[in-house]
């Protein structure tokens, strides 16, 4: 089969097919029972690698962020997901890429770059798992070292109302608005050599830390 270069890097055409035909069908449903709005939308780049970095707040997060974008967003998983072939080249062609269970984080940090440089976007939570409450916590300097390897930049995105459509520990996702803003891009800065000391990593994140916040405000206010 051939392979199409478009915003589906590295795909055939059945798995193109795959993914637009299960994002219809999830994304869809998730846009309409949640009645989700989307600010900031177009800032979203149509080619090339960029860090989708949303506020963590529920499952349904993950579904809200493949919608978003038209384009496949990538994200991790464990590679026991890829244990059966069949269920593999369905992860995959959904975006999901597999990181060794126990492996370092530079390791998983890695393959995050490579996907970036592919020229594809990446679905990075800053805050790492989910979390509860208004606060956004501490952040890992993950997203911004992963920016700057790759050279690519940041789209902080608040999400507002998900918290209550699917709380942590709950069995059935409840109707509830969401609303989505997109963020004006986060740049790393880099040296002359094109690296990004810890202060420079650091700096990245307190800008990422303070725009998080403020669209996650923004956000939940409208979502109310």
């Amino acid at each position: 089969m051939s392979r199409v270069k478009t915003g589906f890097v590295g795909m055939d055409r059945w798995s193109i097919v795959l993914y637009r035909v299960v994002r219809f069908i999830v994304c869809g449903a998730t846009r309409v029972y949640t009645r989700m709005s989307i600010d900031g939308r177009d800032r979203l780049p149509e080619t090339g690698g960029y860090i989708f970095a949303p506020v963590h707040r529920s499952y349904i997060d993950t579904p809200i962020s493949g919608y978003v974008s038209k384009r496949r967003m990538r994200f991790m998983g464990k590679d026991t997901m890829w244990k059966y072939e069949r269920l593999g080249k369905l992860f995959s062609a959904l975006g999901a890429f597999p990181v060794s269970r126990g492996t370092t984080d530079r390791e998983a940090l890695k393959r995050c770059v490579e996907v970036l440089r592919d020229g594809e976007p990446l679905v990075l939570y800053p805050e790492g798992e989910r979390k509860d409450g208004p606060v956004i916590q501490p952040l890992f300097d993950g997203a911004t070292f992963v920016a700057a390897k790759a050279g690519v930049p940041i789209y902080p995105i608040g999400i507002g109302g998900s918290a209550k459509v699917m709380p942590r520990h709950a069995k059935f996702v409840f109707p509830h608005k969401v609303h989505v803003i997109v963020g004006e891009p986060i740049v790393v800065e880099t040296n002359d050599k094109g690296r990004a000391s810890r202060e420079m990593l650091r700096d990245a994140t307190e800008r990422l830390h303070t725009e998080l916040q403020r669209l996650f405000d923004e956000a939940q206010a409208v979502a109310g």
